[in-house]
């Protein structure tokens, strides 16, 4: 499942507290099928100073797992699933299931 969502993909969230809310992929973690979403999952943390940055409360994106998610269309901007298709030149090529557009 992990192969199908990429980093710089846009995402939509499909449930959890955030349902709804759309996000670019900024880190995958293939071998837990988790993603950091931009902007989603934001959870608060402690944090001590340190030579390089500030202490306080800061708040970060945590990871999501990639069956919450799902890829935004990418004609008409809703969420669909991601299908594959070898090209005829042989190379393959990520798809949109519900547009047929590639990806």
């Amino acid at each position: 499942m992990a192969a199908k969502l990429k980093k710089g993909d846009k995402v939509i969230v499909l449930a959890g507290r955030d349902k709804g809310k759309r996000g670019e992929i900024m880190k995958m973690v293939p071998a837990d099928d988790k993603a950091i979403v931009q902007g989603i999952n934001m959870v608060k943390r402690h944090t001590k100073q340190s030579q390089t940055s500030q202490g306080g409360i800061i708040a970060k994106e945590a990871l999501i797992h990639v069956s919450n998610l799902a890829i935004e269309d990418p004609k008409d901007g809703s969420a669909t699933r991601v299908g594959f298709k070898i090209e005829k030149d042989g190379s393959k090529v990520r798809i949109a299931k519900k547009s047929g557009g590639a990806i």
